[in-house]
């Protein structure tokens, strides 16, 4: 008997002539995309590669994160609930692809990433702005943070502006305000270069609407979708925690940290004290 032809045919109207029309590589700059994997080890180390796609894989991540973040507060600020909620729905996605990743580099073991770490000298991932854009979006401002870019003036110019603007949770509330919900009024006024902190009333005006969710369903759907948000960001800095302790133990950071112990540290921060506080309160 013969067997089944194991080809596939192009079928008649697939493009196949890009010297005039503009192809996938074109639209997405592949020249440039796949060229900025430079490895530097020397002999070169086959493992190389595997930490500079993973980490530049999440800069890109990252920057589809700043972009949906900076979307939704814009929405928010001009009481465009449901689109920012798609957004912040996408955001949820983002976070959870980045979590994911670090099992990639969690194949890395400790042997394979002391053949590298020379090589990266003092560079860290605590030094990617776009990292600290997203943390000043969510509400953990921290102005020592704009300093460490001052070698960079345009990412530093993008942290002073965001240190400086209120941050997602903050247009949530000024919209809340704006809905005649019962925000005190110096959350309204307060110095945004703060990080946000609990607030006894905010957390009365949250367990009124989570006591009566329908009445209040769009707000409810809000709180929700913040507190997954923050959830997901907390997975993804556990899951960091969790791979540098596998890799590199309790080493300092090449970056100059304390390493396992400064991302533990991490882990007590909040963006959304209120939506977390009001849960004691449910049902009581």
């Amino acid at each position: 008997m013969g067997g089944t032809p194991n080809k596939r045919d192009l079928e008649a109207g697939i493009q196949k002539d890009f010297s005039r029309s503009m192809s996938y590589g074109d639209y997405l700059r592949l020249d440039v995309l796949l060229s900025a994997q430079q490895p530097l080890s020397d002999p070169p180390q086959h493992d190389e590669l595997l930490f500079i796609v993973q980490h530049q894989t999440s800069e890109l991540w990252l920057k589809l994160m700043v972009h949906e973040l900076r979307s939704a507060r814009a929405l928010l600020r001009t009481d465009d609930l449901s689109p920012a909620l798609k957004r912040m729905a996408r955001i949820k996605h983002i976070q959870h692809t980045l979590t994911d990743q670090w099992s990639v580099l969690a194949t890395l073991t400790p042997s394979e990433y002391a053949e590298i770490r020379p090589f990266l000298a003092t560079s860290s991932g605590f030094q990617s702005a776009q990292y600290r854009e997203v943390e000043f979006l969510l509400g953990n401002k921290n102005a020592d943070m704009v300093d460490v870019f001052s070698h960079d003036e345009a990412a530093r110019t993008r942290l002073a502006e965001l240190l400086h603007e209120p941050s997602l949770y903050d247009e949530f509330l000024a919209h809340l305000s704006r809905q005649g919900y019962a925000v005190p009024q110096r959350l309204l006024e307060r110095d945004w270069t703060q990080p946000h902190t609990t607030d006894p009333e905010l957390v009365d005006l949250f367990a009124a609407v989570y006591a009566a969710p329908a009445e209040h369903w769009g707000v409810y759907e809000t709180c929700e979708e913040l507190v997954d948000i923050e959830d997901a960001f907390q997975q993804w800095r556990f899951r960091h925690l969790q791979v540098v302790q596998r890799v590199i133990g309790h080493k300092v950071g090449t970056g100059g940290s304390s390493g396992v112990d400064f991302l533990r540290r991490a882990l007590s921060l909040t963006f959304f004290p209120e939506l977390y506080e009001v849960r004691t309160r449910i049902g009581q």
